[in-house]
């Protein structure tokens, strides 16, 4: 099957670009993550560190 699927996708004229573009999406995503977390304050750090506790308490005010 994946003799069938690499024949079909060499036929393909300019398919090499979208491995390309995936690298530099995952690239650029994690690039600003990194800058995010750099520059974030450290109060916004601690909020978001207790989003998963805050769940609970919601719940108790419904």
């Amino acid at each position: 099957m994946f003799k069938f699927v690499k024949g079909h996708m060499e036929s393909i004229d300019g398919v090499m670009i979208y491995p390309l573009i995936s690298l530099l999406i995952f690239f650029i995503f994690f690039v600003v993550l990194f800058l995010w977390v750099i520059t974030a304050k450290k109060k916004d750090i601690e909020e978001v560190s207790k989003l998963p506790l805050d769940i609970n308490t919601e719940n108790q005010e419904l």
